[in-house]
């Protein structure tokens, strides 16, 4: 019985079925066909029709947001419907996903256009007039043309107090990351929380803290620098934050070639790390400086709302773009209501100026070098290699033109005979 239980097989394989599916056929996942775009055309037709059949005739539905939910599910199904005639069931997933996220981000794309066009057709008749970009409020009634008035002043005060909150924030920022990567401990890991937890602090609250500490305690009058410290408080666990995440992304064996080379941490830091992660650091003071820039509230409570120009930050209340459109949308007089949407239009551009900037002055990324930047690559190492060159033929011509060492003999010169005595 043993025997014969050992000579049974433990496992039965079933016999593998002949299937002749041909040879594969290779896709190209980049390219857009005919039917390809056939399949979206009609999916999308099909969808929306049978939509508008449900809301007229059949339920009743009234909604716009309903609406295009439906025929939103609708296009999807119908459109996976028609790939499943000419695709697999994989074709058939990653061409749904593929639209699934191009709609998305069209859908993302459409509302930000919508955002920057509405802005800009609200406050068209503000932006056109010289006046509004050379002259302030002061002296302008609400029933004055839009030809008077302006926002420099407003212009002014936002330069001047985003330049000051970032000759604050971007050496703290920067020097807070630098320690929290390479001095690791307890007290980094604490500092961390701390910055991780600001990252979410309210802009009233900073705006509080100013005025409290500064202005109350200090006894420091409402002005420009006040509101740049606010904002500072704002843009300071952005920056730390951002640039803690670039410098830990810096490729360590990076840091061991330096340390190789014998050059110190520091020096590591300074020379390998921030230039490596140079384009990186440039995103993370874009993205304070965008937080800081639109902010209101501390700008309210610690520089206060002028009409006139004040270029001078450390004395008088100062106001600044954002806070000029908030003041000037709430009138009930329509060319107010018109320059506060050519401010708001103007914000916009402003920041659209510091991100080409930044990203200008970041440059590219690691071992991504522009056509200067390689042609100086090209003229160092001719450089170098010329020196080289000169080295090595003067090392070669030392042995037979150097002087013989003080303490070895004479060299013998067994041509010319032996010295007379």
């Amino acid at each position: 019985m043993t025997t014969e239980l050992l000579k049974e097989p433990a496992t039965v394989r079933p016999a593998a079925e002949d299937h002749d599916s041909g040879p594969e056929v290779r896709r190209n996942t980049s390219s857009v066909h005919t039917s390809d775009l056939l399949a979206l055309a009609g999916a999308a037709a099909g969808g929306v029709s049978f939509t508008a059949l449900l809301f007229v005739w059949i339920a009743p539905f009234d909604t716009v947001l309903g609406f295009v939910v439906v025929a939103y599910l609708l296009f999807l199904g119908l459109y996976a419907v028609l790939v499943s005639f000419d695709e697999n069931a994989v074709a058939v997933r990653d061409k749904v996903t593929a639209v699934l996220w191009q709609s998305l981000a069209v859908c993302l794309l459409g509302a930000l256009a919508l955002v920057v066009g509405y802005t800009l057709w609200r406050g068209r008749s503000a932006l056109v007039h010289i006046g509004f970009f050379t002259e302030d409020m002061s002296g302008t009634g609400p029933l004055e043309p839009l030809s008077k008035g302006g926002v420099v002043h407003a212009i002014v005060g936002t330069l001047e107090q985003i330049a000051i909150s970032l000759a604050v924030t971007v050496p703290l920022g920067l020097a807070c990351a630098v320690f929290l990567n390479e001095v690791p401990g307890r007290y980094a890991r604490f500092v961390r929380t701390i910055v991780e937890a600001m990252t979410a602090l309210p802009s009233i609250v900073a705006g509080l803290f100013i005025y409290a500490t500064v202005i109350l305690i200090l006894g420091v009058d409402k002005s420009g620098i006040a509101a740049a410290l606010a904002l500072s408080v704002m843009m300071l666990p952005i920056i730390i934050r951002a640039a803690d995440v670039v410098i830990r992304l810096v490729p360590g064996s990076l840091r061991e070639a330096s340390y190789a080379l014998g050059a110190s941490k520091w020096r590591t830091v300074w020379t390998v790390v921030l230039p490596t992660a140079r384009s990186g650091l440039t995103t993370a003071v874009i993205l304070g400086t965008a937080r800081g820039i639109g902010e209101t509230s501390p700008v309210l409570l610690t520089s206060g709302v002028n009409a006139g120009l004040n270029a001078d930050p450390l004395s008088g209340p100062q106001i600044s773009l954002p806070l000029a459109t908030f003041d000037l949308v709430r009138s009930p007089q329509p060319s107010f209501i018109a320059r506060g949407f050519g401010s708001a239009a103007l914000l916009m551009a402003l920041v659209l100026l510091l991100f080409v900037l930044a990203r200008v002055i970041g440059g590219r990324g690691p071992g991504e070098l522009t056509r200067g930047r390689r042609h100086r690559r090209v003229l160092a190492s001719r450089r170098d290699a010329a020196r080289m060159s000169r080295r090595a033929q003067a090392r070669g011509r030392q042995p037979a033109d150097a002087e013989p060492a003080s303490g070895s003999p004479p060299p013998v010169d067994t041509a010319s005979g032996p010295d007379p005595e």
